[in-house]
């Protein structure tokens, strides 16, 4: 499946670690992909990706160096647009590429889930964007938002653009990234996203605190482990889990 998000920072990477704890819990084969990561680390001579370093710390898997490659195609070190961040480093992003880890690692694994960089819109050059990797892949989307003032819109239009690519769309799962407790506001917007997007809420996914992305703690894991089977039960249902 393919994790997106109506912006970035809305908490796509920690809902990607948590369904993959999910899923490997249920004895499935998972694995994770992040096609194109901005701001990443030099580290001994190669790049981190931090959002694969993060889910990989969460859970436990311990891939090839091989397979890690694979899992993290594009890393580039300016934390900025992709299609920015790779004219700085003057190299291009080519879906053949993306393609081609895809499938190396879906030829390994049972299950690959996806996370996309920024939201559906986010350019990867001047000629394609994070919605053309989408549609090239052609999986099943699970897009990302916040629950607060303003999701509304963001969401609504983001569930256009994947209806207009004709993408399976298997619902939407609302993120808390900060300590506020559901309101008013946060209930009626679970309500419009599914009467006026006509999308079920798969999850609501509560505030995990503060989450730091270089050494994932045990309790950080063990957190979000357990967060796991608690929150997903819909998502896992849809995907026959």
């Amino acid at each position: 499946m393919f994790i997106t998000g109506t912006d970035t920072g809305v908490g796509k990477t920690v809902v990607s670690a948590t369904l993959l704890c999910a899923l490997k819990s249920n004895g499935v084969d998972a694995v994770y992909m992040k096609p194109v990561q901005t701001g990443c680390r030099r580290k001994s001579g190669h790049l981190v990706a931090p959002d694969l370093e993060f889910v990989l710390s969460v859970s436990g898997f311990l891939p090839t160096e091989q397979e890690r490659k694979l899992m993290a195609p594009y890393r580039f070190r300016q934390a900025c647009s992709p299609h920015l961040a790779a004219a700085l480093e003057r190299r291009n992003i080519s879906l053949s590429k993306i393609m081609k880890a895809f499938a190396g690692l879906k030829s390994r694994h049972d299950f690959v889930i996806v996370e996309g960089a920024g939201g559906i819109l986010t350019p990867l050059s001047w000629q394609y964007s994070m919605l053309d990797v989408m549609k090239s892949l052609s999986l099943p989307v699970i897009l990302v938002a916040r629950p607060g003032l303003g999701t509304i819109n963001h969401t609504l239009l983001s569930l256009r653009e994947l209806r207009r690519a004709k993408l399976n769309i298997l619902g939407v799962v609302l993120n808390y990234s900060s300590a506020k407790t559901k309101g008013i506001i946060e209930a009626s917007n679970k309500e419009a996203v599914e009467r006026l997007g006509r999308v079920p809420v798969l999850a609501e996914f509560p505030f995990l605190g503060n989450l730091q992305r270089g050494a994932c703690s045990r309790k950080i894991r063990e957190r979000i482990q357990n967060t796991a089977l608690k929150t997903f039960p819909d998502i896992l249902k849809v995907l026959q889990v």
